[in-house]
């Protein structure tokens, strides 16, 4: 694999994102937290401040996963739709170094949008004077960039095997089944029958546990978990993206044009 080809491709792949207009979610959640800033105080005066708080970092995460779910199923499909993969194949381009690079270049269009709105936020509630933990905070965003690094591998794996609206919607399935995998387990739990008991605890191996990447609700309150605990989770994180990007390529690699 060469890096350099790799890097290319993200470099292309992070300019033709940033042209598709993906800045205007950055317009529309400034214009999103003018109106909270102005209604929530006047329907919540006692506790406004906690629920700006929770709302900021909320919509930044939910916006963030909606262009990373979008987009990234797109990525190769759009390649096959232009019919840009058939010259690209012949080139000395691998169909690895095609999802590494397009990977690459969202998570960084992505990095570079959770930042801009993670300031904006930030700025807000400093204008509300608001008391806010910046540092955990700042580490809830970079595990949220994990979390929605993973989430694009997710969106490509079904990407490069189905259509674009079908691939959204595995990967939507994902993204909220992955957030309540340890609720999967208790619920089969509570059931008490053995055939839905083993369906919940095998979903809960195979789906990625998103829970663990999502520091929302600790960082507004400036509660995280240890540094051993962070760790593990990056790395649980980052390994899973790994694999996932694995089989992608290695799906691809098998599929006829």
């Amino acid at each position: 694999m060469n890096l350099i080809r790799v890097f290319t491709i993200a470099n292309n792949g992070f300019q033709e994102v940033i042209r598709d207009r993906i800045l205007y979610f950055i317009a529309f959640f400034s214009l999103l937290l003018i109106l909270a800033q102005r209604i929530i105080p006047e329907i919540a005066a006692g506790t406004h401040e906690k629920i700006l708080l929770d709302f900021g970092i909320g919509a930044i995460a939910i916006l963030s996963v909606i262009v990373a779910i979008f987009v990234g199923t797109a990525l190769i499909n759009k390649e096959i739709e232009k019919r840009t993969l058939l010259m690209l194949i012949p080139k000395p381009i691998s169909r690895a170094e095609l999802i590494l690079g397009k990977h690459l270049g969202l998570t960084a269009v992505l990095a570079v949008t959770v930042t801009i709105m993670m300031g904006i936020y930030l700025a807000m509630l400093s204008f509300s004077e608001i008391t806010y933990p910046v540092g955990a905070l700042a580490i809830a965003a970079v595990y949220l960039l994990l979390e929605l690094s993973l989430i694009v591998a997710v969106a490509i794996l079904f990407g490069v095997f189905t259509s674009s609206i079908l691939a959204t919607l595995l990967s939507f399935g994902v993204y909220l089944m992955g957030h309540f995998s340890e609720d999967l387990v208790e619920l089969g739990k509570l059931s008490k029958n053995a055939s839905i008991e083993s369906l919940t605890t095998s979903l809960y191996l195979v789906l990625p546990n998103l829970s663990r990447l999502d520091l929302k609700n600790e960082a507004v309150y400036g509660l995280l978990p240890s540094s051993t605990e962070l760790l593990n989770h990056a790395l649980y994180g980052t390994l899973y993206t790994a694999l996932l990007l694995i089989i992608s390529m290695m799906v691809f690699a098998r599929k006829e044009f």
